[in-house]
């Protein structure tokens, strides 16, 4: 289980490597169910990043995997295309989530948006780390 206090400790580590690159960005945390513990949007960050890091961190927790890596699985002739579409639109296949794991187990996800796809995608796994 994710609790608040590793989901600020998670923001707080995905904030430092948001800074080293020079990027504002929006960071989530979701728990096992993909319910939102908590969101930080730093200043700066695009406000339209703020549901997408949402987002990705659902998506991420919903399929138990990054989202970079679904994107790759979602384009058109691939087995998961049109999977963006799915779940009332809450599904984002852009890089920047990715499962948290605790014992080799998928407790929750990070959702990581408002720069690149390679530099959400860092963000994000700065942040896994720290878990």
């Amino acid at each position: 289980m994710i609790t608040l206090k590793d989901a600020k400790r998670i923001i707080e580590a995905a904030e430092a490597k948001a800074a080293e690159i020079g990027q504002p960005m929006n960071i989530a945390v979701a728990d096992a169910g993909g319910n939102l513990i908590a969101h930080v949007r730093m200043d700066g960050a695009w406000i339209g990043s703020i549901d997408i890091s949402i987002k990705k961190a659902y998506t991420s927790r919903a399929f138990d995997i990054a989202t970079k890596d679904l994107a790759t699985h979602s384009q058109s002739g691939n087995q998961f295309f049109g999977i963006h579409a799915s779940n009332d639109g809450k599904i984002m296949i852009f890089a920047g989530g990715i499962p948290l794991k605790q014992d080799g187990a998928v407790v929750g996800a990070i959702g990581v948006s408002g720069g690149s796809g390679d530099q959400d995608h860092a963000v994000a796994e700065a942040g896994a780390a720290a878990l």
